[in-house]
């Protein structure tokens, strides 16, 4: 019985998966929504990277939509270059995008999968340094619901784990409460632009 629901809770994520990011690559293919190329790039490789830390770290069913999530991930940081979507790149977005890199070599060399999900989280929130800054100054470049919808999905992801620990867990915790940050601040600078 749980691991029927384990494996409902994973397949509601992967749908939420794609329910948030097809109208998303919609909305960056129409020109509608420029993702900074920045943040793609970091969220990309550290969700594919967690993925495979969640599976050492026996995460089951619950890593698969991390999995897909990776992988449309990275295919939307690609998207993001081809199209140019936000070529205004800072050098706070430097400093975000090098923290970020630089970081990924200590999971490497500790080849545990906690410290890897611990950094990597660490890596995918520094990912939303450069969405934030430009979010804060374009509010209406992002896209509420596409954030709705990965808050969702990561809760569901943590439900369909199937052992619950640090290195499981943290992952789409941290991220489920960044997009919340995101929606929030995205949602009270929109009101400030327009008021």
């Amino acid at each position: 019985m749980e691991s029927s629901l384990k494996l409902f809770f994973s397949g509601v994520a992967i749908v939420l998966t794609f329910v948030a990011f097809v109208p998303y690559i919609r909305s960056v293919l129409a020109g509608i929504t420029k993702p900074h190329v920045f943040s793609w790039v970091i969220w990309g490789t550290t969700t594919v990277i967690v993925f495979f830390a969640q599976l050492e770290a026996k995460g089951g069913i619950g890593a698969w939509p991390i999995g897909v999530s990776g992988a449309i991930t990275t295919f939307i940081a690609i998207l993001a270059f081809v199209k140019r979507s936000d070529i205004s790149i800072t050098r706070t977005d430097w400093l975000f995008f090098s923290s970020a890199l630089a970081s990924l070599p200590f999971w490497y060399f500790t080849s545990d999968p906690v410290w890897a999900v611990i950094i990597l989280t660490a890596v995918d929130l520094l990912g939303f340094g450069p969405t934030i800054r430009k979010a804060y100054d374009f509010p209406h470049d992002e896209n509420i619901p596409f954030f709705l919808l990965f808050m969702a999905r990561n809760t569901f992801a943590l439900l369909a784990l199937e052992h619950y620990s640090v290195a499981t867990a943290l992952f789409p915790l941290s991220v489920s409460s960044a997009c919340l940050f995101l929606l929030v601040m995205v949602s009270y600078r929109r009101k400030v632009v327009c008021g």
